[in-house]
């Protein structure tokens, strides 16, 4: 049986290395690994290779930045020809950047099975294009590997053939807890004169915080204000940066850290050791969950409720007064406690595989 594994953005590798581990003890499976360069910065795609001990690609699409549209019929045009070469039994796609959607959609065209990775995932919010391709590639895809419990019931409402549902726990967290002992070696902290509980993680990357001006001037200004009480670092996501240049927002504020994007190991280090998150992002919602780590998600929603139930994530939107209040909550010591969700234990990848070998 031959898979190939599609990987386009740092959340991807992430899920897609636990997976090819777990399926290397079975010998009649064939793993290709397809990166399609959407994630192209080095801090953003290659080191997490090494990082995360992921065998290069077999084959790089090199597709680079552009729109949505750019982005994803530029994959399309250049997936195709890999899978009417190779031949595939299946393709594997994970989360939901525009690489998950475009392969799906070009594996399905040829019939080729989709196998989906945190599957059934929602925000319920169509402005956000990741919502689009998560439930567009969840359609398309002949097995659906679930993270929750919740997931499963997103994808029975909306008509997803119970036999292609399957319960496999946050593969993500598989990558966290073989990392853990690693990164808690590098103490990365200290290349900015850190001590542990003594700062707080910043990261931004969404359209609907970073696009408009108004909104990432309202976020930049209330995280200097919150600098004034805690040092916070800032890896800055190349996107980011770019806007930050394009609307000449000031970033020099006293004790806002701004980096260029860490390697996994060097974040989740950094992470795992700080008093408070503040991000827009998904994953980071899962892996402090994990960690037992206070985290402030800047968005309205999240496709992650699991983590507002039984992890530590709160979810407070842009709005400054919201964000500095439950700031100051955990900087006085009110952080929530949460607990780690069912079948987050490192073994989903495990699950994923005895399926797929199966079939």
């Amino acid at each position: 049986m031959k898979l190939i594994h599609i990987v386009g953005a740092r959340p991807n590798f992430m899920k897609a290395a636990p997976l090819l581990r777990a399926l290397a003890v079975y010998p009649h499976v064939q793993n290709l690994l397809v990166h399609t360069g959407q994630h192209y910065d080095e801090n953003m795609s290659d080191v997490f290779f090494d990082d995360l001990h992921l065998p290069r690609p077999d084959i790089n699409l090199g597709v680079g930045s552009g729109s949505h549209a750019e982005q994803t019929a530029n994959v399309m045009l250049r997936f195709e020809p890999v899978l009417l070469e190779h031949k595939p039994d299946g393709v594997v796609v994970f989360g939901d950047v525009n690489s998950t959607i475009a392969c799906a959609l070009v594996a399905a065209k040829l019939h080729i099975p989709v196998v989906h990775v945190e599957a059934g995932v929602r925000s319920f919010d169509r402005m956000m294009p990741e919502e689009i391709n998560r439930v567009l590639t969840d359609a398309l895809a002949d097995l659906c590997f679930t993270p929750s419990r919740e997931a499963n019931d997103n994808l029975r409402r909306e008509g997803i053939a119970e036999e292609k549902i399957h319960f496999a726990g946050n593969v993500m967290v598989d990558a966290l807890l073989e990392a853990a002992a690693i990164a808690s070696q590098r103490e990365s902290w200290t290349r900015w004169n850190l001590h542990p509980q003594g700062y707080a993680v910043t990261t931004l990357h969404r359209a609907a915080n970073v696009d408009d001006p108004a909104t990432l001037a309202r976020l930049l200004s209330t995280l200097s204000i919150l600098a004034i009480r805690i040092p916070i670092v800032f890896p800055i996501h190349p996107r980011t940066a770019k806007r930050l240049v394009e609307s000449g927002i000031p970033t020099d504020a006293p004790g806002l850290i701004l980096t260029e994007p860490l390697g996994y190991l060097d974040f989740l280090c950094l992470m795992s050791q700080a008093k408070l998150v503040l991000s827009d992002s998904g994953g980071i919602q899962s892996e402090t969950s994990m960690l037992g780590v206070p985290c402030l998600t800047l968005r309205a929603n999240t496709e992650w409720g699991v983590t507002l139930t039984e992890g530590t994530n709160i979810l407070v939107g842009d709005d400054p007064e919201r964000i500095l209040a439950e700031a100051d909550k955990i900087l006085r010591g009110e952080s929530r406690q949460g607990r780690r969700p069912e079948f987050w234990d490192g073994q989903a990848a495990q699950r994923i595989a005895k399926v797929l070998a199966k079939r």
